[in-house]
């Protein structure tokens, strides 16, 4: 197994980290976010949420700000675009991130995976590869009812700290999503258990990315 890590030796980093959805990057790469935070003295994070209305908006602001404290940086982003309706506002949203991206060029952008059967993540996806085309884009994943989860090719070994204080973040910080069944402890431990068994991660804890261009 090939281990490269794109935070590994750094002293400074900078993530930009899209979503659709005010829970989407916790849920996706809240564990490798806290590894980075951890173990690189200066990250820097543009935090991007496309669609956050009303009450979202602040948990949107409150979550980024509690997980990433500590953060050498953290520019939040908050869209006003609407819910579920991404592929309809194209035009605005690929405008939206190409002003975007004349301004932020990151080392590695964090976005929704291309084969996500969700219409805004989808959409954020493909918009994330025409915007960036120079950059390392690792794609993260989402369980929910659809059973999307494909077979990722990147694994980040979380602690069992990490893993605990991405789950507690979730429960803490998303009132508004308790009452989708999938949105639970159990999902966010199983699925981290799955991919710590994949990657022989030592504690067990894993989260999982897909790399679809890296340039050695």
């Amino acid at each position: 197994m090939l281990r490269l890590d794109p935070a590994a030796g750094r002293q400074r980093l900078h993530l930009l980290c899209l979503g659709a959805h005010s829970d989407d990057l916790e849920i996706g790469c809240g564990g490798a976010l806290l590894r980075w935070l951890a173990e690189v003295p200066e990250l820097h994070l543009t935090w991007v949420v496309l669609s956050a209305p009303g009450e979202r908006a602040r948990e949107a602001r409150r979550s980024a700000r509690a997980l990433m404290k500590g953060a050498a940086g953290l520019e939040i982003v908050i869209g006003d675009f609407a819910d579920a309706q991404f592929p309809a506002e194209l035009p605005r949203l690929k405008a939206f991130l190409a002003e975007l991206g004349r301004r932020v060029s990151p080392d590695l952008v964090l976005t929704h995976r291309l084969e996500d059967r969700h219409q805004d993540h989808r959409t954020v996806a493909e918009l994330t590869w025409q915007t960036w085309r120079d950059h390392l884009i690792l794609e993260y994943e989402i369980p929910k009812y659809e059973g999307d989860l494909g077979q990722p090719n990147v694994y980040v070994p979380l602690t069992a700290e990490q893993a605990r204080r991405k789950v507690r973040h979730l429960m803490r910080h998303f009132g508004s999503q308790r009452s989708k069944a999938w949105f639970s402890e159990a999902t966010f431990r199983g699925l981290m258990a799955l991919r710590g068994i994949e990657c022989r991660a030592p504690d067990g804890q894993a989260e999982a990315l897909h790399a679809r261009k890296v340039v050695l």
